[in-house]
């Protein structure tokens, strides 16, 4: 990381603080962590301290741990430059302010924008910053042609100029490596949802009668069959390796969530040993964790496939991106009501549901996605058999 969004102090000013303590809590890239202290001492908070929502540079001193009856250190540091995100560009502003107490990270992390020394003298030249472009080199690399591309674009009149956020920079870069290091393929598939709406009905009359805190949604229900047709086509959650395949021994699944700082993918664990409640509770508290931006770097880790509903926004149909290092993604639709024809001639009223499958082809063939999408479509039309 090379910038932190500063969230809050988790002890006040004078405390005394034990090593292992948590400090404050600072969001790195998409996960919002708390940072212990690496030592003991009594806390002196710097009156003038970052506040919440300041972006700080990594390097910086935030604060001290002092001896008892030792005085804090007269701060001699140069002023930094830090984003205050909640504050509307002015007209002439660069939407900069300053603040004398940066944040306390390891000296050894990287200080500087990762660029190719053509980029650094393009930016130079053009008196570009590079903290504010979406690099498209290999690992958040900025390359000369970004400096350019944002050096050449014409200002639009009446337009506001909006500063990218850690997370917004972070899913660019993601997608970036995404589309650099697989070979994606997507494949559609239409199924009969009539069934699976008519359990989750069931479920939720149950549930509500029983007084239950955590009832199973239709997506609940997708997560724990996907499990299922992925022990059935194991291939469709491996990872490429470059000499060999690396197959899971427990099926963890990614669940994409829409926050207001951008898109996560939280992790259920152990979807194929875990009964359809325990999926719902684990979903429930990490989709929460999430869009109260509590959510762990750890919650977003060993995922080995990916589910993305949008069928709550009308989305019949998309074309997801995978979610390296995973090797599929499966788009889930809206469903939508319609009329079917019969074997004897007449036509019926059907809930539909159209699945989007995309697959790297280095790892799979079409074939074998589409055998896939057949077995977990079936489980769908019939979710009772499918769930045991």
């Amino acid at each position: 990381m090379e910038e932190g969004k500063f969230l809050a102090w988790l002890k006040q000013d004078g405390d005394l603080i034990k090593e292992g303590e948590p400090l404050f809590t600072l969001e790195s890239d998409k996960a919002a962590q708390e940072v212990e202290a690496i030592d003991s001492g009594i806390l002196h908070i710097a009156p003038d301290g970052p506040r919440p929502g300041d972006i700080i540079k990594v390097g910086h001193v935030l604060g001290y741990l002092l001896a008892e009856g030792e005085s804090a250190p007269v701060a001699n540091q140069p002023e930094i430059k830090t984003r205050q995100l909640s504050e509307p560009l002015q007209s002439g502003e660069n939407n900069l302010i300053h603040s004398p107490a940066p944040i306390l990270l390891p000296t050894e992390a990287r200080t500087e924008i990762p660029a190719s020394p053509r980029a650094r003298r393009a930016a130079k030249t053009h008196r570009v910053e590079l903290a504010a472009l979406a690099p498209t080199g290999k690992g958040g690399r900025v390359r000369e042609r970004d400096v350019l591309a944002a050096a050449t674009a014409i200002p639009t009149a009446g337009m506001r100029q909006v500063p990218l956020t850690q997370m917004r920079r972070t899913i660019a870069a993601r997608l970036m490596h995404s589309r650099q290091t697989t070979v994606p393929v997507t494949i559609t598939g239409r199924c009969d949802a009539t069934a699976l709406l008519a359990l989750r009905k069931q479920l939720k009359s149950m549930g509500e009668k029983a007084n239950l805190a955590v009832i199973p949604t239709i997506n609940d229900i997708l997560v724990k069959l996907t499990a299922t047709a992925l022990r059935q086509h194991p291939t469709l959650a491996a990872t490429w390796a470059e000499d060999h395949l690396l197959l899971p021994e427990s099926i963890h699944l990614g669940i994409a969530v829409d926050t207001e700082g951008g898109l996560l993918v939280p992790v259920i664990r152990n979807v194929d040993s875990s009964t359809l409640t325990q999926i719902a509770a684990q979903s429930q508290k990490l989709i929460a964790a999430a869009r109260s931006g509590k959510l762990a770097a750890a919650d977003m880790q060993g995922a080995c496939f990916t589910l993305s509903n949008l069928g709550s926004l009308g989305v019949e149909a998309f074309t997801p991106v995978i979610n390296p290092p995973e090797s599929a993604i499966l788009g889930i639709g809206a469903i939508v009501r319609e009329a079917v024809p019969l074997d004897d001639g007449t036509f019926a009223a059907r809930d539909r549901l159209t699945l989007s499958l995309t697959f790297d082809h280095r790892v799979n063939d079409g074939a074998a996605a589409a055998r896939f999408l057949q077995t977990l479509r079936h489980l769908i039309e019939q979710p009772f058999l499918g769930l045991v």
